[in-house]
């Protein structure tokens, strides 16, 4: 007890605390908000999990198996790996515009996997059986095995990473975890892609498309987080952009163009080639371009997730940083629905619409459960919340 005192008066946890405690009233009701939001989550989760459980509680069904938490489990780890690809371009890769980014961005790389892997822990009916067997008894053909070891030593070299990136003299070491992390977070991301391309019973997802998809629209978010919460730290510090973070968020937004342009070009053709593909894949296209999907899918992905924010990009020039964090807000509340699409309109489809059977000639609906939300709403926090005390323990994450 004396030791574990005595590292908690240590000078540097002190000093952390006392940044934390001078933040301001709006810093440290944020702080409560989100703490409060995340133990909400936590406890909904919980009473799936243990209590009531989880078929009662989330309105998931044999028909749509997965649905709202597993779709923001992609967001937060398809999230993760963005944001390590693009902070990985300047101290990893050596593009000189990108290095002011590499601590604040391979911290958050670490959160966003975190709040993945709590929201899919609250998912899963015995998420310690999960981890427990995953080691003991490894399966090496399935993707999802590879998808959750590979995110998991994603998670061990982005933390080493970090911490030699704090320590002075260690940017070597930090290089190589860095490239270790890259490589990890990039065979992650394409096996999570696996995991729906690889699925013969659903149309709609089966095929080469989703695990180089995954990799683009990885970048993309990526690219939308780091505007977005550089733009926060600054108004948390209170302190004017430097040039150099300045000149490093220009070069992100315009990276932020290309990858859009290249999306686009990417959705013209996943729309082409399903609609001429088997009657399944190709009604779950019309679920999404004139269904009960085409709203989320018009308003949402194309015109939230590419058109609004490109206009406000190319408007912005890398100069306007309001107009970039506004486009970059609008990117990551329309990803999160492209998310979720992208993995309920893959299951809308019965399995026997190709067979003409009658008991399956209507799609199937979704509709999330409050404590789907709930949980959803905690992992938000969590990631908000960890954001936060990050910025005030870290002090900035100054050089």
């Amino acid at each position: 007890m004396a030791l574990i005192s005595k590292a908690l008066m240590s000078p540097a946890i002190k000093a952390a605390y006392d940044r934390v405690a001078s933040g301001g009233r709006l810093y440290i009701a944020s702080l409560i908000f989100f703490g409060v939001l995340l133990l909400v989550g936590l406890a909904a989760g919980v009473n799936a999990l243990f209590i009531t459980g989880t078929r009662h509680v989330y309105a998931t069904y044999r028909e749509i198996p997965v649905a709202l938490l597993i779709s923001t489990y992609v967001f937060f780890v398809v999230a993760s790996t963005g944001i390590c690809l693009v902070s990985s371009l300047g101290h990893v890769f050596g593009v000189k515009n990108f290095v002011p980014l590499a601590k604040r961005s391979v911290y958050l790389a670490i959160v966003t996997i975190l709040a993945g892997f709590l929201v899919i822990g609250l998912e899963i009916e015995h998420p310690f059986r999960m981890a427990l067997y995953n080691i003991i008894s490894p399966n090496f053909s399935s993707n999802i095995w590879w998808m959750g070891t590979l995110y998991s030593f994603a998670v061990v070299f982005l933390t080493v990473e970090f911490i030699f990136l704090l320590t002075e003299g260690r940017h070597r070491q930090a290089v190589i975890a860095g490239f270790l992390g890259v490589v990890t977070e990039v065979a992650a991301n394409s096996n999570l892609g696996g995991v729906f391309a690889m699925m013969h019973g659903r149309p709609f997802w089966y095929g080469s498309y989703f695990p180089v998809y995954f990799i683009l629209s990885a970048l993309i978010t990526g690219c939308a987080f780091i505007i977005f919460f550089v733009f926060l730290a600054q108004k948390i510090h209170q302190k004017p952009m430097d040039s150099a973070t300045a000149r490093a968020l220009e070069s992100v937004a315009r990276l932020a163009m290309l990858l859009l342009a290249v999306m686009t070009v990417f959705t013209v053709w996943k729309i082409l080639t399903t609609s001429v593909g088997s009657p399944s894949a190709a009604t779950a296209m019309n679920a999404l371009l004139i269904g009960p999907y085409a709203f989320n899918f018009w308003v949402l992905e194309i015109s939230g997730g590419i058109i609004i924010p490109f206009i406000l990009f190319l408007v912005a020039k890398g100069k306007n940083m309001v107009m970039m964090f506004v486009a970059s807000t609008i990117m990551i509340f329309s990803i999160f629905f492209m998310r979720l699409d992208m993995v309920v309109v893959g299951q809308i489809v019965p399995l026997y619409w190709d067979l003409g059977v009658v008991e399956a000639s209507e799609l199937h609906r979704y509709m999330p459960s409050i404590s789907e939300i709930l949980v959803v709403l905690g992992g938000i926090g969590f990631c908000a919340l960890a954001f936060l005390l990050g910025e005030k323990v870290f002090d900035g994450f100054k050089k």
